[in-house]
């Protein structure tokens, strides 16, 4: 079976953890969109590890991991990932990490470009700098850099002269800004092209291949599905598309071999950055939850903004996903609370929406529409039993279920692996 592991919200929903339990029963995970700018954290006993490039299943002993070519690669953070992992006696080799040969390659200029737009930008959309959006950008105008250009000397000589022709001239004309030496970049990156080489092949082939030969797949995004370029909270998204959409122009699979769809989703609601947020918490509220659920970014240890569980953006996301299942995260970080709200619907100028609206000015201004149910007030943390649950957080998780209209297959309610309950 190839199974699909999307995020529902803004990101940050613990796909992490649930991936890393999926991948124990696949042969290959594959990463198929966004770069360094995202993370996904997994416990395993006292251990932590933080991954930003690799999938998490490389901590599994047998498993193929892949980046596909969806991904945008930072080969110094890439390379980075794999030295941390080698000194905490995990060795990712060739057979078991996959590089796509026409992933794109972030380069130095646009690291530099993200942080100079967004310092010159009114409206703020709070990039995490670390140039995936130009990276993504000049894919689109035809000017990037793939993982195969990288390998072959002259053409990576030619493409790399080329850019900065322009680039040179960009950042002096419009930032005021020196622009970069060719010898620096060029020598840099054949020495990063020299160790990622025998990670480089054609992934949408060895993929398609596996398929065929019954091995199973596991897809995951980066991200959430309101991060999306195309369906989520724009301008305030990442420039890749997080939705299911993206697993077959990310990684060369065609559609017809996805077997399972199945979203991540906070008991409440999370987004990093600038961007609208219609049931964020007060001030107080925030503080309490982001201190009991940790929630500080992984990539950048920014903190996270805090709310209620929003049933019409999820619903929308199950609209545009078309999930299967979905997984309820973090549910224990609400144990201590008498009562929660549940968004099920937005009001606007006397207009109630029950769908998402794609209207800036309304998404902005929107007052939630709230159902109410009580707490369960009691720690949940060492349940692995559905029934064993306290009614009030059964009746909240179904209620979950009746509003996006999914089924809920997993409850995990704590951060270490075996803390999950399964339908």
């Amino acid at each position: 079976m190839n199974i699909v592991v999307v995020g529902a919200q803004w990101g940050d929903e613990g796909k992490g953890k649930l991936i890393d339990i999926l991948s124990k029963d696949v042969d290959i995970t594959v990463r198929y969109q966004g770069g360094s700018n995202a993370g996904h954290t997994v416990i395993v006993g006292s251990e932590q590890y933080v991954f930003h490039l690799l999938p998490s299943a490389v901590l599994r002993d047998g498993k193929v991991c892949v980046i596909g070519n969806g991904v945008v690669i930072d080969p110094k953070a890439l390379l980075e990932e794999i030295d941390g992992l080698r000194k905490r006696g995990i060795n990712v080799s060739a057979d078991k990490l996959k590089i796509a040969v026409n992933s794109h390659v972030v380069m130095p200029y646009h690291r530099i470009l993200d942080g100079l737009r967004e310092r010159m930008r009114e409206h703020k959309i709070g990039t995490t700098g670390r140039g995936i959006g130009p990276c993504y950008a000049d894919k689109v105008t035809r000017c990037g850099i793939r993982m195969v250009d990288l390998l072959n000397p002259r053409v990576f000589a030619d493409k790399l002269k080329d850019n900065l022709h322009e680039k040179n001239e960009y950042f002096k004309k419009v930032f005021n800004q020196k622009g970069f030496s060719f010898d620096e970049i060029y020598d840099e990156y054949t020495g990063y092209a020299k160790r990622l080489k025998p990670y480089v092949c054609d992934t949408a082939l060895y993929l398609n291949g596996a398929i065929a030969a019954k091995k199973e797949i596991l897809f995951e995004g980066a991200q959430g599905s309101f991060l999306d370029i195309d369906f989520g909270t724009y301008p305030y998204v990442t420039s890749s598309n997080t939705i299911v959409g993206g697993v077959t122009s990310g990684s060369g699979v065609p559609p017809t071999r996805i077997d399972k769809i199945i979203a991540a989703v906070k008991a409440y609601t999370t987004r990093v950055g600038e961007g609208p947020f219609p049931t964020e918490f007060d001030v107080r509220m925030d503080n309490e939850i982001r201190t009991k659920g940790k929630e500080f970014g992984s990539t950048t240890g920014r903190a996270r903004r805090c709310g209620w569980f929003d049933s019409v953006l999820i619903r929308y996301a199950a609209v545009v996903g078309g999930f299967d299942e979905l997984a309820i995260m973090k549910l224990d970080v609400l144990d201590e609370l008498k009562s929660i709200q549940l968004c099920t619907a937005y009001r606007y100028k006397g207009k109630t929406f029950k769908d998402f609206p794609h209207d800036y000015e309304v998404v902005c201004n929107a007052k939630p529409v709230y159902e109410e149910m009580p707490g369960w007030q009691q720690p949940i943390g060492n349940i692995r039993e559905f029934k064993k649950l306290p009614r009030e957080a059964r009746d909240y998780i179904n209620k979950m279920e009746e509003l996006v209209g999914v089924p809920i297959k997993y409850v995990s309610i704590g951060s270490e692996r075996d803390a999950i309950i399964m339908r």
